[in-house]
Formats: structure tokens, sequence, C-alpha cells
């Protein structure tokens, strides 16, 4: 048997297991995107403050709107920053955890009865199904990179989740 460690693009492999950790590609933090926000308000307010002090008085009330607008488009995508796919085959079972908006949801399959498949097209996500249950995975990864991804888990799970091929 040959270890997988090489032949395993998008997985970790360790002691426990083979893992896949499948997250949102962001390149600002909420907290970073929260610190240049309050920046905008603050720049924004404060030529709106002079504008209404020479006699613009309508610029304030255009100034909030276009502050709250953003505030809600910046809280829509904090939102979303954090979402990410676990997938982990141990031996005896794969287990599936995506986290999206704050909602976590956590699926245990064993591997005997497990289907990867990619769906109906190269562009569509991962479906892991199996005892009746379904899990879509793969948003987190290009479309191009999905059929790879699908034949790693199929491989581990060929394995056994030992980190060796057969």
């Amino acid at each position: 048997m040959a270890h997988v460690g090489a032949t395993f693009r998008f997985a970790t492999v360790d002691p426990d297991g083979v893992h896949w950790r499948l997250r949102r590609n962001c390149s600002v933090t909420p907290r970073q995107l929260w610190a240049v926000y309050g920046a905008l308000c603050v720049v924004s307010l404060g030529i709106a403050g002079f504008f209404w002090s020479l006699g613009a008085t309508l610029v304030v009330p255009f100034a909030l709107l276009e502050m709250g607008a953003l505030g809600v488009a910046l809280l829509v995508y904090g939102r979303h920053a954090a979402d990410a796919e676990h997938i982990s085959v141990q031996p005896g079972r794969l287990v599936v955890e995506t986290e999206t908006a704050g909602q976590r949801q956590r699926v245990e399959f064993r591997p005997p009865w497990v289907q990867v498949l990619p769906l109906a097209s190269r562009q569509a996500l991962i479906e892991v199904s199996g005892q009746g249950r379904k899990v879509v995975v793969g948003r987190h990864v290009r479309a191009d990179h999905r059929p790879e991804v699908a034949a790693e888990i199929r491989r581990a799970l060929a394995s056994g989740g030992m980190g060796h091929t057969l």
C-alpha cells in the first residue's frame, strides 16, 4: 500500500483519516470589513455635515440612506463570509459538515452505502448520498475542480479512510 499524500490535491491526510476543508475565498475578514465600513461612515457623514453647515440640508439624509444601504449589503456579505464545508473520511464513516450563514449541518454516512456523484454537468455541485440521506457539497470549489474532488472522496472511501490507496 502506498501513502496517498501525493494523490490527494485538495485533501489533507492524518492518522484520523482524510479531510477536505472547502471554504469561500475571502480576502477580507468580517472584522476588517466593519472597520472599513466605519471609516466610510465617518468620512461620508463628515462631508455631509460640512455641506449641511453650508445650507444643503438634504445631503445628510441621503448620506444616511447610502450608509444604511451599504451596511445592509455588508451584513449580508458578512453572514456568508465564514461559510464552509468539511468532509472527513475516517475508518467506518464519512462525515459531511456544512455551515451556511451560521447554520450548521452534520451528516454521517457508512461508507459501504455511500455514492459520491458530480451532478448533471461539470459545472454542477457534488452529491453525497446514502442510507436515504443526501448532502450537496462543493459550493466553494471552482466548478472545473469539482469532478476531481468527487474522485478524491471516492478514492478515500475505497481505501477505508486510512490514507492509503488500495
